[in-house]
């Protein structure tokens, strides 16, 4: 009897040991993680809309990802494409964007008025089952942090960080956006006048509009994208100054690449990462963020730690 009850007693010990352990892995991994969802939470909701960043927010992530582009009449909309998508908008007559006008109906060829009367989420998602149906639209920058900051508040949520994507590139200047520096002085004076900068990252595979952030606005953070084979030195390279983020697509992540950017200081979060197997090996191996379309995989993955 005593030597069964000493048993017991070990594995009672060990059961509580392995407890504790999970119980301070999660905190350190929910101190250390940024989860980032991706345009929202485009798995679930439509992208970049207010609804998907409420819905994020409410699933607990650290930030809200979303892509910036620019109007005819120089707002900054919230949009990943610079034109309108043939996956899933729907014009103002009801038809659905059809692939062969998609690239001519560009953001920045449209007033924001008439950009908002384009639907986005009624159609779904066909890459996205999960996706909600709903009617939405392009929100302006300034519109979505009002909705966003204002939605923390009423529903007792942590103020939220905002990573911020310049869709920029050298062959779409002056045809689906401003040049860099017209784009920025969109941009900026946006999130400046909401008093969110230091919650603010601005990222982009473009080092033009980084170059800017880090020469006027030196406080905030930038995330250089990458999307290339190039070693992390190389990359690196594309900027006269160090990143507080490196950005790479996730499936060019491995310990070398983690290991070089923290040796320098440099926070690496891959995007963007739909799997849990992906999710676990990532912050596994040590990242400090996740950027995924779907947060509720990585949310429930540290909850069940």
């Amino acid at each position: 009897m005593v030597i069964k009850k000493n048993i017991l007693i070990k594995i009672q010990y060990l059961i509580l040991v392995t407890l504790l352990m999970c119980i301070s892995y999660f905190t350190m991994a929910q101190g250390k993680i940024d989860i980032q969802g991706h345009r929202g939470c485009r798995g679930l909701m439509p992208e970049n809309t207010i609804p998907a960043m409420k819905k994020a927010m409410d699933l607990g992530v650290t930030t809200l990802e979303m892509d910036i582009a620019i109007s005819k009449d120089m707002h900054a909309v919230v949009s990943h494409d610079p034109f309108m998508s043939s996956d899933f908008v729907t014009k103002p007559d009801g038809q659905a964007v059809t692939s062969a006008e998609s690239k001519s109906l560009k953001i920045y060829a449209l007033n924001y008025e008439e950009i908002r009367k384009f639907d986005v989420g009624s159609r779904g998602n066909d890459k996205f089952p999960k996706q909600e149906k709903m009617v939405a639209y392009k929100p302006l920058l300034s519109d979505l942090i009002d909705s966003t900051e204002a939605y923390a508040k009423h529903a007792h949520l942590p103020d939220p960080y905002y990573n911020i994507e310049t869709k920029v590139t050298a062959e779409g200047d002056d045809i689906y956006h401003p040049k860099p520096e017209a784009f920025m002085k969109v941009l900026m004076p946006v999130i400046l006048s909401k008093g969110i900068e230091k919650r603010v990252i601005i990222q982009s595979f473009d080092p033009r509009t980084l170059e800017i952030v880090h020469r006027d606005y030196p406080e905030i953070k930038t995330a250089l994208l990458v999307e290339n084979k190039e070693s992390f030195k190389l990359n690196l390279k594309r900027l006269s100054f160090k990143p507080t983020i490196y950005s790479p697509y996730y499936l060019l992540v491995n310990d070398k690449t983690i290991k070089d950017c923290h040796k320098q200081d440099i926070k690496i979060i891959p995007w963007t990462v739909n799997t849990q197997a992906a999710i676990e090996g990532l912050i596994n191996k040590g990242v400090d963020g996740i950027i995924t379309d779907y947060p509720d995989l990585l949310i429930h993955k540290n909850k069940s730690r």
